[in-house]
C-alpha cells in the first residue's frame, strides 16, 4: 500500500484537469505532466531562488503575532548579502536544511529554513498542528495567509473535525519543528500568547504542494510558506486507545512506516496491530480501563524497554 495514498492521488483523481477559456468559455484541457520532469524544473527554480535571495529581516517580538515573521529579499546586483543557500547545514540558526521525500516514484529534494527550532514537543506526520502561515509564490506574490493563530491543521491530509487537511509538504516540514510556550492573554477573551515556538520557511516543489493548481496558485508552480508551530493536537485514528503518535514505534516521526504485523496497514490505522486476531484495544484493557501506553507490559508482565515487545505488539501474547 502506498503509505501516503491520501496525498495527491485524490487531488489528481478528483480535480478536473480543465480550465475555461477567457475568449469563448470553451473547455481547454490541461495535460498532466510527468512528476519527475516537473520536479527537475521546480528544483531548478527553488535552488535559483535560494542562491539569489537573502534574509533581510526576522521579526523578534515575543508574544506578538508578528513574532518570527521573515522578509526574504532578492540580492541586488553586486550585493554581498549572504544567500539563503549558503546557510545550508549551518551550525547556528537560521539554518537551511534539506530532506529527501519519496513520492510519485521519484525522490523529491525538499528545502526548508529553520528560523527557530522551538522548545517543546515535535508533531508526527499524522498529528494536528495549531499554526500560523503565509503562503507565497517565488515572485513574492502572497496567495494565502492565516488570520487566526490558533487555526488547527491536520498533517494527515484528512478532513476530520476539528482541523483542516493540508498538503504533503506541511506533513514533511512541521515534524522538524517544536512547539513553544503559551499563556492566556490579559484580554480575557480566550486568546493565547505564544513564545519560543518553532518557525521556518518551506520551499515546496509543486509535487509536494498543489500540483495541478489551486485558486491563485497556477498549475505546476513551486511555492513557499512561512510557518509557525504553536501547539500539537494528538489523534487516535483507529480508536484503539493508543494515540497515533505513540504508534511511531521506530521514532522517526513517520507513523506510516510502522506496520507491526506486515499486513500493509500502518499500526495507527490498524485495530489489530500484531495480527493475532485480538483487537489492540481489548489487549490493553483491564477491568474496563485502558492501560496508559507507558504502562502496557510485555507478556511476562514487565514494562519493556523495547516498545516492540509490548503485549499488543506481540502476536504470541494475548
Amino acid at each position: 500500500m502506498n503509505k501516503f495514498k491520501y496525498y495527491f492521488i485524490l487531488i489528481i483523481t478528483c480535480l478536473s484537469l480543465f480550465s475555461c477559456s477567457k475568449d469563448d468559455n470553451s473547455i481547454e484541457e490541461v495535460p498532466l505532466r510527468d512528476f519527475g520532469e516537473q520536479f527537475a524544473k521546480d528544483n531548478d527554480s527553488i535552488e535559483k531562488y535560494l542562491k539569489t535571495h537573502y534574509i533581510e529581516e526576522i521579526v523578534n517580538a515575543p508574544g506578538e503575532i508578528r513574532d518570527q515573521d521573515v522578509k526574504l529579499t532578492k540580492i541586488p546586483e553586486g550585493g554581498t548579502q549572504v544567500s539563503i543557500l549558503s546557510l545550508l547545514n549551518s551550525s547556528t540558526f537560521p539554518k537551511l536544511l534539506m530532506k529527501n521525500v519519496e513520492l510519485h516514484d521519484i525522490t523529491y529534494k525538499l528545502y526548508y529554513l529553520v528560523l527557530r527550532e522551538g522548545t517543546g514537543v515535535k508533531p508526527t506526520n499524522v498529528d494536528g498542528v495549531y499554526a500560523a502561515y503565509k503562503g507565497a509564490l517565488l515572485d513574492q506574490t502572497v496567495f494565502d495567509q492565516s488570520t487566526n493563530p490558533q487555526g488547527l491543521y491536520n498533517l494527515d491530509g484528512q478532513t476530520q473535525s476539528p482541523g483542516i487537511p493540508v498538503i504533503r509538504g506541511w506533513a514533511e516540514v512541521f515534524p522538524e519543528l517544536r512547539t513553544g510556550k503559551y499563556v492566556e492573554s490579559d484580554k480575557n477573551d480566550g486568546t493565547l500568547v505564544y513564545t519560543d515556538f518553532g518557525a521556518g520557511v518551506m520551499f515546496l516543489p509543486s509535487g509536494l504542494g498543489y500540483y495541478v493548481g489551486s485558486g491563485a496558485i497556477p498549475a505546476y508552480t513551486p511555492i513557499l510558506f512561512n510557518i509557525k508551530l504553536y501547539e500539537v493536537r494528538r489523534y487516535d485514528h483507529d480508536g484503539d486507545g493508543i494515540p497515533s503518535y505513540l504508534e511511531d514505534i521506530n521514532g522517526d516521526g513517520d507513523v506510516y512506516n510502522d506496520d507491526t504485523d506486515g499486513d500493509g496497514i500502518p499500526d495507527f490505522r490498524d485495530i489489530d496491530d500484531d495480527g493475532d486476531g485480538f483487537t489492540t484495544r481489548s489487549e490493553i484493557t483491564i477491568n474496563g480501563v485502558l492501560t496508559p501506553f507507558e504502562s502496557i507490559p510485555d507478556c511476562s508482565g514487565n514494562i519493556p524497554t523495547d516498545l516492540k515487545k509490548k503485549k499488543h505488539l506481540d502476536k504470541n501474547c494475548h
